[in-house]
């Protein structure tokens, strides 16, 4: 089983960029499928983007040429960097890791403000 801690959140400008990171302990670690959501007040979480163990990934139509996710085995890290960001992009994000059994761990989360 993996524990997940996630950083990198903060405030920006419209068109700014952000990267979040997320840190994943465990053995198993580098197993997982790694995946970023969000959840904007009054909305149901949404999956932004993932990546899985085989570095095959997807996005979210409304991510697509503005986010990239990636991982770094060799430190157990997964990242979302989040360029041309956008007012809709506001929300708290949070970090999930998904195991071959099928079993979610899921980080912190993370606010991300963008003003416009």
């Amino acid at each position: 089983q993996v524990q997940l801690v996630e950083s990198g959140g903060g405030l920006v400008q419209t068109g700014g960029s952000l990267r979040l990171s997320c840190y994943a302990s465990g053995s198993t670690a580098s197993s997982h499928a790694i995946g970023w959501y969000r959840q904007a007040p009054g909305k149901q979480r949404e999956l932004v983007a993932s990546i899985s163990s085989f570095g095959v990934t997807y996005y979210a139509d409304s991510v697509k040429g503005r986010f990239t996710i990636s991982r770094n085995y060799a430190n157990n890290t997964g990242y979302l960097q989040m360029n041309s960001l956008k007012p809709e992009d506001t929300a708290v994000y949070y970090c999930n890791a998904h195991s071959r059994t099928g079993y979610d761990t899921w980080g912190q989360g993370t606010q991300v403000s963008v003003s416009s």
